[in-house]
């Protein structure tokens, strides 16, 4: 019964694929977008002729952003150019530095360099990561609005290998002996925002699937995935509507038939789709709604990630050093247990270095570059006070990337700069807590635990976006779009295709 109207609350990444999904079905789709760009954290941020992305950096398993575009009769190639980097990524330790290659033979030669007697490891690691893999993500791509899709076949061949009795630094411990090695597979963890001493051991297909497919970038940064689907959503005929901010859901006895606006005005919809930040939506846009298992104060007992430290900075000068590179603290451990068991900001702390403009000119002027530098850092929960020490954590930074890497004359090479804390995260983007992959993965709040795509609390409300399922990250936030078009479809008796079992492993060179 297409033609139904949609409203979503937020053009992120997941608010777009869902709108362009939606409206090649029939449906008619309106994106509201506080911002005068779409993309969320996924936008650009843009100062003095530089280019950076707000958030994501790396695109993995490319074919799923492909069979999004696909769903919405289009192709990703048409929106965007894609690079395959390999090596994928430098990883800088104290006392030796390993590039990352996604070809088998190199990272095994990689490895005997660096970590001599482990190379043969490899092998095992991905043949064993490779079955996981296909069985969990199969797995993923399911909604678990009910309790009893636990018992769906698909679920009960992946349950082995979610190895609920192991952490992910324990299941790399079945595979590599050496502890910085063990670093290499592990690290990945931050891109959920948990602590690999934690974090669930079904995520160690994360390093799996890098190995497997490889890493991209997008030519003038990854939001232009974002540009791409906003222009692709416009000519399916989608109305999306920047600058319109969303006052709160509209909500008449636990069923939400519309939105208003922060003007004052009313638009009703058949469904809601909400992109917005989880706990910030339901703390603040559904406050009136009385909610009893996502409460206020429910919210805020739930686990939430790390935060990041973020330096955008504009240089006037090129740097030698690969396109993405991570400095690991002396002390790796101890820096990660500060964040996630202390609340601290580490004084030994790893960051992320992002050198964008060595594969990619568009970003910055001739002759100069983007320098994008992610510290973890622990959330607002922690109640750290970013304002009293922003700038001497940023100098503490620069100190460590000048004596530890390239980098030696990056201060004085600065043209321009923004600096994001916890502080921006939560006031800018309405990160509840400052928390910026969303809600902790921990098996607690995971597939039917964590807020389903169909809202439970609510009729007529649907989720996209890292805090619903299946998880944040952007393959993973797609997914969580496609879920909630599927589940609408259904509802409406709209016909579709569900995700084969195993996406598409193509790429689009």
């Amino acid at each position: 019964m297409a033609g139904k109207n949609i409203i979503i609350v937020g053009a992120g990444p997941g608010g777009l694929s869902a709108g362009m999904i939606l409206q090649k079905r029939g449906f008619k789709v309106t994106i509201l977008e506080k911002e005068s760009v779409a993309g969320g954290r996924n936008a650009p941020l843009k100062q003095d002729g530089y280019t950076f992305d707000t958030g994501p950096t790396f695109l993995m398993m490319n074919y799923i952003l492909k069979e999004i575009f696909e769903e919405a009769g289009k192709k990703a190639e048409d929106y965007m150019k894609v690079k395959r980097l390999d090596p994928m990524y430098r990883l800088k330790f104290t006392d030796k530095e390993v590039m990352i290659s996604s070809g088998f033979e190199a990272m095994k030669a990689e490895i005997s360099k660096s970590f001599p007697g482990n190379e043969d490891a490899l092998a095992k690691f991905m043949k064993t990561e490779k079955k996981r893999y296909g069985n969990m993500f199969a797995c993923l791509q399911k909604d678990y609005s009910k309790l009893r899709h636990f018992l769906r076949p698909v679920f009960l061949k992946a349950l082995p290998s979610l190895q609920l009795h192991k952490t992910f630094w324990q299941n790399l411990s079945s595979y590599f002996k050496q502890a910085d090695l063990k670093i290499c597979f592990t690290f990945q963890a931050k891109y959920i925002g948990m602590s690999p001493w934690e974090c669930p051991a079904a995520f160690t297909m994360i390093p799996y699937v890098e190995h497997e497919y490889g890493i991209y970038h997008v030519m003038g940064g990854l939001n232009q995935i974002s540009a791409g689907m906003a222009r692709a959503f416009k000519e399916l005929g989608g109305e999306l509507l920047l600058d319109t901010p969303v006052e709160e859901l509209l909500i008449e006895k636990k069923k939400v038939r519309g939105v208003r606006l922060k003007d004052g005005r009313e638009m009703l919809a058949d469904e809601v789709i909400v992109n917005a930040d989880f706990a910030y939506a339901m703390s603040t846009l559904a406050k009136k709604a009385a909610l009893k298992k996502y409460s206020s104060e429910k919210l805020k007992k739930k686990r939430y990630s790390c935060s990041t430290f973020m330096l955008y900075l504009g240089v006037k000068k090129q740097y030698n050093i690969p396109h993405h590179n991570i400095v690991f603290a002396e002390n790796y451990k101890k820096n990660v247990e500060e964040i996630f068991k202390k609340g601290s900001p580490s004084e030994d702390m790893s960051a992320y270095i992002q050198n964008a403009s060595v594969t990619d000119s568009t970003l910055a002027p001739a002759g100069k570059s983007t320098i994008y530098i992610l510290v973890p850092c622990p959330n607002k929960a922690s109640g750290t006070n970013w304002q009293n020490i922003k700038e001497e954590y940023k100098n503490k930074v620069l100190d460590m990337l000048e004596k530890r890497t390239e980098l030696k004359d990056l201060r004085e090479n600065i043209e321009t700069e923004i600096v994001y804390t916890p502080d921006d995260w939560e006031n800018k983007h309405n990160v509840f807590y400052g928390a910026t992959f969303n809600l902790a993965h921990n098996l607690g709040q995971m597939l039917y635990f964590r807020p389903r795509n169909k809202f439970e609390e609510l009729e007529n409300c649907y989720l996209v976006g890292g805090g619903t399922h299946p998880g944040s990250g952007l393959p993973t936030i797609y997914e969580s779009a496609r879920i909630t078009s599927n589940l609408i479809s259904k509802k409406y008796g709209v016909p579709f295709t569900p995700p084969t079992t195993l996406s598409k492993k193509e790429s689009f060179d």
